[in-house]
């Protein structure tokens, strides 16, 4: 495909399943108060990171179109974003600390061995000290929580404007 071409695959936009946050705003607004006290304990650099890579995992279209914009107007790279889905491949791009947050999240977001290894936690528990570590926890199980609501609901991505829910 050229830079002349068009793009011609084009799928409708979808109708969500369920508005949540209108029949249950009592969880909604639960659900907005731990977003707003882990973001307190947390580098908000590494806060967008964490989402964007949960939500990656968790396929959350709506989560994915939020955080990437959010961080891309917060001054994030374009580079560093699309190179997070392959960050083990493109740890140069990260941190010590970035790095950290970034595989606790995956330990977090992908429970299939039952637990989150202790050679990942000792990594995080290096970088961050106790109370940041708590609020990245927090944010991380946060996010898995906001993208189980958008998977589930088929929310629509696409219409969010950066800083939107700050």
């Amino acid at each position: 495909m050229t830079t002349n071409e068009q793009h011609t695959h084009y799928v409708p936009e979808h109708t969500p399943r369920l508005q949540w946050a209108e029949h249950a705003p009592e969880v909604y607004k639960a659900m907005f108060k731990l977003e707003v006290a882990a973001r307190k304990g947390v580098d908000p650099v590494v806060f967008e990171l964490v989402k964007i890579r949960a939500s990656q995992i968790n396929h959350c279209a709506f989560c994915l179109d939020m955080h990437t914009k959010d961080a891309l107007a917060a001054g994030e790279s374009v580079e560093r974003i699309i190179q997070l889905s392959a960050w083990e491949e493109s740890q140069h791009f990260y941190t010590e600390k970035e790095l950290a947050a970034i595989e606790l999240t995956e330990a977090i977001t992908v429970l299939t061995e039952g637990f989150v290894p202790d050679e990942v936690y000792a990594k995080a528990a290096k970088q961050f000290d106790e109370t940041e570590l708590a609020h990245l926890i927090a944010a991380i199980v946060a996010i898995n929580a906001w993208n189980r609501f958008g998977v589930s609901t088929r929310m629509v991505p696409g219409h969010y404007t950066p800083g939107q829910f700050k």
